[in-house]
């Protein structure tokens, strides 16, 4: 009985790599990347950097503060995964414990990617940095804006509702671009 799901299994990968090969060779081969080209003169003559006629003023201090946020909150999180994943594989713990500490590893997970897509769409309501923060049914929105308005934050508020669900509270917080 062994032998025989020795054999299946060889036969099996044996004819999977027979039908990969026959695809690959099947297919037409895709152009090798020349990254030279990216550099060609025909490239950056249709390319422009900067604005012309603006000036321009980089964002590094809040920008540093709002990257400087979000790690001590992944420093939290990755803590709390740590100590969540130790319950999971504790012989100790119930089978109910370990459920529990699955699930709320799941909604760590959902809320780190609802406040990743939710500092996505507010950057591309055309500010230059935001960070989400989200506990408990409260979201706290900051953002650089050179201009801070009522409408500017309720339209935050409104993407944010309209985006999670679990968002009850939404509290906009804007930072100076200067």
């Amino acid at each position: 009985m062994k032998v025989r799901k020795r054999g299946v299994w060889l036969l099996t990968l044996l004819s999977l790599t027979a039908v990969i090969g026959v695809y690959y060779l099947l297919e037409k081969a895709p152009k090798p990347f020349d990254g030279i080209t990216i550099f060609s003169d025909d490239t950056l003559n249709g390319t422009e950097i900067g604005e012309s006629g603006k000036d321009t003023t980089p964002v590094f201090a809040e920008s540093y503060l709002f990257e400087e946020m979000r790690m001590e909150v992944r420093n939290e999180r990755s803590q709390l995964r740590e100590q969540l994943t130790q319950k999971i594989t504790s012989d100790d713990m119930t089978a109910e414990e370990r459920n529990a500490a699955f699930d709320e590893m799941q909604t760590l997970t959902k809320r780190e990617t609802a406040e990743a897509m939710l500092e996505m769409l507010i950057k591309d309501l055309g500010y230059e940095d935001a960070v989400v923060r989200a506990e408990n049914g409260s979201v706290k929105v900051s953002v650089i804006a050179a201009e801070m308005s009522p409408k500017q934050a309720d339209q935050i508020v409104y993407t944010v509702k309209s985006e999670w669900d679990d968002a009850r509270t939404v509290q906009v917080d804007f930072k100076s671009e200067k």
